[in-house]
């Protein structure tokens, strides 16, 4: 398997890094951001929902539902539903891509450093650039939000 899970790492950043254009551009294209968002509701079901149903109908997948896995599954999609709502409402206020996205890219690795953390917490003390990279990524979400472009 070795680093196959950096395809995936880079697939995810290129997906994310395009979805706040991509949303703006739909939300402004159909006059609403709500209908925007319903599209992308219907986006998820069909890669979200009918993909791994085909896959766990076609092939033995290992484990099983269970009543802590499920909710932990519905709790991370709710969670990453409310977020496109984030997005969407961002837009609708006023909020441009060029510094939205940044600024929630920016802020996501944070939140989830500090609940990865508080989850799983390291074996041993992290060096302190750890904690230099993540003041890093704060510093440059005030940059990007100090100095963002007219839009």
């Amino acid at each position: 398997m070795g680093k196959m899970w950096l395809v995936f790492v880079v697939g995810a950043a290129l997906s994310w890094g395009t979805y706040g254009p991509l949303m703006h551009n739909g939300q402004v294209a159909l006059g609403s951001p709500i209908r925007a968002f319903l599209c992308v509701g219907v986006a998820y079901f069909l890669l979200a929902v009918l993909v791994p149903g085909g896959i766990l109908t076609l092939q033995d997948e290992p484990g099983q539902f269970t009543a802590a896995g499920t909710g932990w599954g519905l709790l991370a999609g709710t969670v990453g539903a409310i977020g496109a709502c984030c997005v969407i409402f961002a837009f609708r206020n006023g909020g441009s891509p060029i510094y939205v996205m940044p600024l929630i890219f920016g802020g996501a690795p944070i939140v989830n450093t500090i609940v990865s953390m508080i989850q799983h917490p390291p074996k041993t003390a992290p060096n302190p650039l750890f904690f230099v990279g993540i003041a890093m990524a704060g510093v440059a979400a005030y940059l990007i939000l100090h100095y963002k472009p007219a839009a």
